[in-house]
């Protein structure tokens, strides 16, 4: 439960102005609500499934507090990048306003794709590597889902009253400090303290 809480709260804040949201917004306003979630559900599963399968496979073969350390510095960095922010690339818009269908299908090929790489499968290889694999999975994607349907059935409404930058602030602080805790205690395992 704690790796699922963990994840579920970290992928939630990683995803909060990132491109996937902005796309979930674009499916939104061609598609309804239900096969805009659906795809996405199907595809963050997936991704990160094969996200915290890669983190464990880390977690086997190096020493923790070295993965601790990494993690902490990957965690800062994610703040970096989310402090910077996201946009939709020419390819990212073409493939949100495509007509079709098979919505449900082409939604969930689009995530996939856009994830491959992005900062939540990144966070989610992270949490693989440090927390127990079923309850991050799970996690992962229910804090992406959550927040891509947040950016789906209220994206509108939040951003007529939060600043896109105060999320993006607020999400980069909490990165912050959870890197510095598994810098922290990737360090004093490394230095035996």
């Amino acid at each position: 439960m704690e790796a699922f809480l963990l994840s579920a709260g970290v992928i939630f804040l990683a995803e909060l102005g990132d491109k996937s949201q902005l796309m979930a917004m674009a499916f939104a306003a061609r598609y309804r609500f239900w096969p805009v979630m659906i795809g996405i559900t199907g595809a963050t599963l997936l991704v990160h499934a094969g996200s915290v399968f890669i983190g464990r496979v880390a977690a086997t073969a190096l020493p923790v507090d070295a993965i601790n350390l990494a993690a902490g510095a990957a965690y800062l960095g994610f703040a970096v990048w989310t402090l910077r922010g996201d946009e939709l690339g020419d390819e990212d818009q073409a493939r949100a306003t495509r007509v079709g269908r098979w919505a449900i299908l082409a939604i969930g090929t689009s995530f996939f794709l856009a994830e491959l790489g992005d900062k939540t499968m990144l966070a989610t290889i992270t949490l693989g590597a440090t927390h127990e694999p079923i309850g991050t999975w799970l996690g992962s994607t229910a804090g992406m889902v959550l927040a891509d349907a947040l950016a789906v059935g209220a994206g509108s409404l939040l951003a007529t009253r939060v600043a896109p930058r105060t999320i993006a602030r607020f999400a980069a602080a909490s990165f912050v400090i959870f890197g510095l805790l598994l810098a922290y205690e990737g360090a004093r395992g490394l230095l035996g303290l």
